[in-house]
Order: structure tokens, then sequence, then C-alpha cells
């Protein structure tokens, strides 16, 4: 299982998702056997002009690889200057975003955006693939609207372009994140380009994960929502594709446990005042499903101190215990 030169353990990989995919996350990722991770995406104008929050982002040092960077920009010779910089953290392979929904970013002509521009996507992956040694992928909606689904056109000339692999997610723009993801867009993909193709979109349980490869025969599955709070799924995943057998979903103390650990994590990696306030969603998406998680987010979300967040974790993991006795 390759990408380009790049070897990859299994089928599953970590879609790349603005204020989640930091290094905390991909490091638990990739402990949970995922094969390949993604940064947040990152601005190629802020990375060259040496943006401090930018840099952060874009740093794996000490990740267990393969690691992929990826970049979100509108100007070809922009986005390779970015990806030269990017080199520098020597990820193992570079992505262009081409698919982000969100206003401020389409606004720009970055994105989701350049799907309705195909000559300058063109340009632009030409630019970077010339720019760096490693291979690059490019990630994709199906189209922007329901009235220009032109997935397959932007992939044969990614392809054309050079790159070594394009992702789809099979939902437009228009959609955002909700309704139900077309595979079948995927499976026309694959069926058209000789680079091997991820599909996204959908997959919250292992079973998914193999019902899209089968079908749509992509080549690997990304998980990006389903893994939130969750990630298991990517261990979970990877042993059902492998051997058709379920690995137990993690008990209630586990997940408390790993919050946790994640909130120290995040701690190290950003400093108190913001790992409190970001790891405020995690232990949402941790705590999903547990008895009464919902006054927990409450008064978790009410604490400013990683003392105060601790011990209350800490109380609760003891409460759930006695709950299940």
């Amino acid at each position: 299982m390759q990408i380009g030169r790049v070897a990859l353990k299994n089928k599953v990989i970590s879609a790349p998702m603005a204020g989640v995919t930091d290094k905390p996350f991909r490091i638990l990722a990739k402990e949970m056997d995922c094969g390949l991770t993604f940064t947040e995406m990152v601005s190629a104008n802020a990375l060259i002009h040496n943006n401090n929050r930018t840099r952060r982002i874009v740093n794996i040092e000490g990740e267990e690889p393969p690691t992929t960077v990826q970049l979100f920009g509108s100007k070809p010779e922009v986005m390779a200057e970015a990806a030269q910089i990017v080199m520098e953290q020597q990820p193992q392979l570079i992505d262009i975003n081409m698919g982000c929904p969100a206003p401020k970013i389409v606004s720009n002509n970055e994105g989701a955006a350049l799907m309705r521009d195909p000559g300058l996507a063109f340009r632009i992956i030409k630019a970077v693939c010339r720019s760096v040694e490693v291979p690059v992928t490019v990630k994709i909606r199906a189209g922007w609207s329901p009235e220009t689904i032109n997935a397959l056109e932007m992939a044969k000339i990614i392809e054309e372009a050079g790159a070594a692999a394009v992702t789809v997610h099979g939902r437009t723009r228009h959609q955002f994140y909700s309704g139900q993801a077309d595979w079948s867009i995927i499976r026309k993909v694959k069926e058209s380009v000789g680079i091997p193709v991820v599909g996204n979109g959908d997959i919250w349980e292992p079973e998914d994960a193999e019902r899209m490869l089968k079908e749509t025969g992509c080549d690997f599955v990304m998980i990006g929502r389903g893994s939130m709070g969750n990630p298991w799924i990517f261990r979970r995943t990877a042993y059902y594709l492998e051997r058709a057998q379920f690995l137990p979903k993690p008990g209630a103390a586990e997940k408390i446990e790993t919050g946790i650990r994640h909130f120290k994590m995040l701690i190290e990696e950003k400093g108190e005042y913001i790992a409190v306030r970001e790891m405020r969603k995690h232990f949402a998406w941790y705590l999903k499903g547990l008895r009464n998680a919902a006054r927990m987010r409450e008064e978790i979300n009410r604490l400013t101190s990683k003392d105060a967040i601790i011990e209350k974790m800490e109380a609760y993991k003891g409460e759930v215990a006695e709950l299940s006795d």
C-alpha cells in the first residue's frame, strides 16, 4: 500500500480537520494504528510571511511517519514557496486543500473554490509538484454544487499535473457536512485515473470502511468526524479490514483516561490557557454517550484551570465506575 514512494501500513487515513488534528491528536491517532495523519490545513500566504501560529501548525517533529502537511492557497508561486518552507519539517507528503467549504476560505478563491477554476487548480498542483521531491496529493469534493459535479474532471487534471493521489469527499461545497456523501462519485473517479484514490465521507464504524472499499474500489479510506473523541476507530477499522473481526469499543474509564491524557498533551503543546479552552470540545466528544455527560460538559466548560479540570474528570471516572457496578 503506497502513495508515490511512501508506504502505508494499512488503508486507514485520518482526515485533516481545522481545530482538531493538531499534534496531540495525530500522536494519539498513530498510537491507534492510523496509517497516515494530516496536519490541520495551513495558509501558504501566512507561511511565507513567517506567521508564528502557522509555523506551529506545521510542526511534526517527533511524530511517527508518515505524516502529511496540508496547504491551502490560490497562487501557484506562493503555494510552491510555502511547500519548500514546509520541507524544513521533513514531511513524507504534502497535500493541497481544494475541498474546504468555509466561507472565509472560498471567499479568497481558496479551498473548494478551486473546484470552479480547474485551470488554476492545475497550475497550483504543477507548481507544488515541481518545487518539492516528496509526493504531492490533493483533496477535493464532488463539486461546487449539485449542478456542477466535476470531481471526475478535477481528478484527471490532478493526475495530469503530477499529483501522486487524490482524496474525494463525496459531498459538494453547498452541502458542507450535511446530507449523505455520494460514494458513486468516488467510484467514478477511481475508474478514471491511475493514481491512488482515497475515499472520504460517512465513515463512522469499521464496516462503513469495508463497504466504501467494496462499493467504490478506492485504495484508502479517510476518517474525519468519526474520529473526534474516538481515536480507537483507526485501530478498530484497520483490524476489521485485515481480519474481518471486531475489536471491542473502549469502555467509559478508557475514554475518560484518554481524554485526560489528550488534555495533558495539549497543555504541553500549547500552554494551559489555550489547552483549557480548546479541550472543551474534545471532552464533549470523548464523553458522548456516557452517563451524565451533559452535566459534565457544562461543569467542565465553567472551569478555567488544568488542575480543576483533571480533578473533575478523575472524580467523574470514579462516578461512572460506580454507576456501572
